[in-house]
């Protein structure tokens, strides 16, 4: 079966960065522009949300238990159950036009994020950093409008990246050691009339899963010859992100936006801003690769965090 779900009766403005949490069979996914991390737990059907207080763009799990989250105003653990955050770098405090976009974690523990202009459509002002184990900020690739949808290739030999109004998916040669990536090339083309690559996933055969932003679906890509494999059509246009869960992780998460919608759109899609789940999908995930910050001082006080309920 391929049929989608709704998982919970939370619908966001801008739903996206969805993170399979595998010991405690949690989904945790984002809301951008409303601020909020959430986080759903398949086995008890529980649901909790936190509020960031500013934009946030992805997150992560780390090693230390923690997430690490890229916010409006720079880096930061999350210490999700008692809502404290506590500030790692903002590697663009002089660029306040700006904001984090999608990040994830590389196979080697490091957690690569973009950023993008934030409101004023100015093409070409974002940039890839990854902030390394020990929290130093490299930058790793500059002139992206929208950065989207990070994965690496199951031999870790390959890394893949969207600039959403490219339309187009780039691949470079990646070293897992070092984290250098080279060799940049378009791999896919999403033709016009199917919507904007937005985020991306990857199966454990090594085929891309892109979201179509105002293409109603989740498509299954060959990275190797740039052609279209499979698709799942869903209920909304706004569809944002997809990542592998559950048990065996061949439970498709997808997450979708409602955010610019007319009222005429909203009443012709009333689950956009969803979280949905293709469960049993066909298909099987890998496990999400986590930030790895056993050596980056988290002996960390009380006092240095802040509560998220008081700012």
């Amino acid at each position: 079966m391929r049929d989608w779900e709704v998982l919970t009766n939370i619908k966001s403005l801008c739903g996206e960065g969805p993170v399979w949490d595998s010991e405690t069979s949690s989904i945790y996914w984002i809301d951008v522009v409303g601020g909020d991390i959430h986080r759903y737990n398949t086995k008890s059907n529980s649901q909790k949300s936190i509020h960031t207080g500013q934009k946030i763009g992805a997150i992560a799990q780390c090693s230390s238990g923690h997430l690490i989250a890229a916010l409006k105003k720079g880096l930061f653990f999350v210490d999700f159950e008692r809502g404290y955050i506590k500030t790692i770098v903002n590697p663009e405090s002089d660029r306040s036009g700006n904001r984090f976009n999608d990040g994830k974690c590389d196979p080697n523990g490091r957690f690569w994020v973009g950023t993008m202009d934030d409101g004023n459509n100015i093409k070409n002002a974002g940039s890839l950093y990854t902030l390394e184990r020990d929290l130093t900020v490299l930058k790793k690739y500059s002139g992206l409008t929208i950065s989207n949808g990070m994965v690496w290739s199951v031999d870790k030999r390959s890394f893949y990246l969207i600039d959403t109004p490219t339309q187009k998916v780039m691949a470079f040669d990646y070293d897992n050691s070092s984290g250098d990536i080279s060799n940049k090339r378009d791999i896919i083309s999403i033709p016009k009339g199917e919507g904007s690559p937005d985020g991306m996933t990857i199966d454990n055969e090594g085929m891309l899963w892109i979201s179509h932003w105002d293409g109603w679906k989740v498509s299954r890509w060959n990275p190797h010859t740039g052609t279209q494999l499979f698709e799942i059509k869903l209920p909304v246009s706004r569809v944002t992100s997809c990542t592998f869960g559950g048990e065996k992780l061949e439970d498709l998460y997808i997450t979708s936006a409602k955010v610019g919608l007319t009222h005429e759109e909203m009443a012709q899609q009333p689950l956009a801003g969803s979280l949905f789940v293709v469960k049993k999908s066909g298909f099987k995930g890998l496990p999400s690769n986590i930030f790895d910050n056993r050596k980056s001082a988290m002996d960390i006080s009380s006092t240095e965090w802040q509560s998220l309920q008081s700012r």
